[in-house]
């Protein structure tokens, strides 16, 4: 015993540091080692495995490898919890399933330790990989990283993805952001069966492209897309998002399923930023490309947008018109105009349509086409509709007590009728203000029809009991008009002023009009023609058998008490 202690030999302590330094870098379990700041500060290869970057790629960097901004709500709450349980106890462990550089995800059984050395503190981890005993490791990460619906990676790859990108490329790396247009209002009226079809086939037709130098598609969400660019000019990006744009012209067809059967338009907005030239940031990066997306969106959609300086203006005033639209809404400031419909032969008021205008405090009246995208993209357009509504409920209770018969007729969307209030409201209104169905007339336009649902011919149905007279605007522009006619029950056919404009001398013109008044008596229907300016317009109506119309001939929009001092010089003569 006492030979066997005289040869043994004490290890040095450089010798024992060499060797666990050893040891921890052949281990299979994953080491790694943070400052203070939960900075890396060394990792072991098998670590580098586990989280497939090298460790000259991670030192320096936080911990989960990104700042806090990118990480998911769940991952700052386990981060935050870590850092306390390690100042408290100087000890953590816990299971954790941990994404690497591939969308993969690790299932991993993670132990921290404090250890302070010389005054300096320090955290080690040992990081246990426990994926083995998953059974389907394959399908767990498809869950955290990629859409259910189309597959494509969701925007935590993408962010790592650009990331890297933005990292080892020489060349510019461009980021685009697009949304597909009404989406909302798409998913309202299709079904959830139906939209989930339409998007799926977006993504194969984008799919389809093969656009060039396209290193990541990813699907965000619902109708929210991301594109991940590399090329020697982002110039070169732009013939690609023209392909894009155009393949958005072809209808979609949704034919065969069980909710519809229709084609659908489906049109994107686009924003776009890259590198260098909007920054080196991803960050920032990103935020540009959807300051930029933002910015096409209220301009009404259907465009591509590059980022530029003056978008923040742009945005400023967005938002600035945003609150002056709510408080528009608090304050009861958009008013009916109403534009006066006659008969042709007589000159005798029929009705009016409504017009809305926004008694701007410091504006003045302004005109639709001032603000009525905003209002589409702030989805307020129900809110605009029920002010209105309301309105002219009680001018038709105004004029029923002064013994006037005219009807007064407003405009909606074919989206709105969606909404769970919009036919209690119509019913309700008409009860409050006891006003006769027949004085109370709703126009669609013929391009909202596009996106067809069976809910809007539910809810026209359901006005028609009521006796509320549905009239289709805008008769011509579209692209299915003779199919909703079959379709909806419509009451009226308004003729699109395109087709009056030139009707005295284009022969074509009054080819067309004279068909769609020879459709609507066969249909037992009633014909308004819009936009008559000249009298020589309204005897080549009125020669063709058209019995009513509207325009600036006879009269342009005006407020409630003209509107009435017309209807008592009528009556009174």
């Amino acid at each position: 015993m006492s030979s066997i202690m005289t040869d043994f030999t004490p290890i040095s302590i450089a010798d024992k540091q060499q060797l666990l330094a050893t040891l921890c870098e052949q281990l299979e379990d994953a080491v790694f080692i943070l400052d203070a700041d939960l900075r890396y500060l060394a990792v072991n290869a098998s670590y580098e495995m586990i989280i497939g970057y090298s460790e000259t790629f991670i030192l320096g960097r936080p911990l989960g490898i990104y700042a806090a901004e990118f990480l998911s709500e769940e991952e700052r709450v386990v981060l935050k919890d870590i850092i306390q349980q390690l100042d408290i106890n100087g000890f953590y462990e816990n299971d954790f399933s941990m994404p690497n550089r591939y969308g993969q995800v690790i299932e991993c059984h993670m132990t921290y330790r404090k250890i302070c050395i010389e005054q300096r503190v320090y955290y080690a981890c040992m990081v246990r990989d426990m994926s083995s005993i998953v059974k389907d490791r394959k399908q767990v990460a498809h869950l955290l990283n990629y859409d259910q619906i189309t597959g494509l990676p969701n925007r935590k790859v993408f962010l790592s993805q650009t990331s890297d990108l933005l990292l080892d490329s020489y060349q510019e790396v461009v980021i685009v952001r697009l949304n597909i247009d009404r989406y909302r209002n798409l998913a309202s009226l299709l079904g959830p069966d139906d939209i989930n079809t339409l998007v799926e086939d977006f993504v194969s037709r984008v799919k389809d492209l093969k656009l060039d130098n396209l290193h990541c598609f990813s699907h965000f969400g619902g109708d929210d897309f991301a594109l991940l660019f590399e090329c020697t000019d982002a110039n070169l990006i732009r013939h690609q998002l023209d392909s894009l744009m155009q393949m958005c012209e072809r209808p979609f067809s949704l034919n065969g399923n069980t909710t519809t059967d229709t084609n659908i338009y489906c049109h994107i907005s686009v924003g776009v930023s890259y590198f260098p030239e909007n920054g080196d940031d991803l960050k920032e990066l990103l935020a540009k490309a959807e300051k930029a997306l933002h910015y096409v969106k209220q301009q009404g959609g259907d465009d591509i947008c590059w980022y530029e300086a003056t978008i923040n203006e742009a945005t400023d005033d967005s938002l600035r018109l945003e609150a002056e639209l709510r408080d528009a809404f608090n304050e009861g400031q958009f008013i009916p105009y109403y534009q006066p419909k006659f008969e042709l032969k007589t000159g005798i008021i029929t009705g009016f349509e409504a017009l809305v205008r926004w008694q701007h405090p410091t504006r003045g009246l302004l005109k639709p086409h001032h603000f009525i995208n905003a209002i589409i993209n702030n989805r307020l357009s129900f809110e605009l509709f029920s002010q209105m509504a309301i309105q002219i409920a009680k001018q038709l209770a105004i004029w029923r007590q002064k013994g006037f018969c005219q009807h007064i007729c407003v405009n909606a969307d074919a989206a709105e009728f969606s909404h769970p209030d919009f036919f209690d409201m119509v019913n309700r209104l008409l009860k409050e203000y006891a006003i006769s169905s027949h004085q109370f007339h709703i126009e669609v336009t013929e391009s909202s029809l596009i996106q067809r649902h069976s809910n809007i011919r539910q809810k026209l149905n359901l006005l028609k009991e009521l006796g509320v007279f549905l009239a289709l605007d805008d008769f011509g522009t579209g692209y299915a008009s003779l199919s909703y006619l079959q379709e909806y029950p419509f009451d009226f056919i308004k003729i699109d002023k395109s087709f009056i404009s030139n009707i005295t001398t284009d022969h074509i013109q009054r080819a067309i009009v004279k068909a769609i008044l020879d459709l609507a008596t066969a249909l037992d229907m009633q014909v308004i023609a819009e936009g008559i300016e000249t009298e020589e317009q309204r005897d080549v109506l009125l020669d063709m058998g058209c019995q009513q119309g509207q325009g600036y001939w006879f009269g342009k929009p005006v407020a409630a008490n003209v509107a009435t001092e017309m209807l008592v010089k009528q009556y009174a003569s």
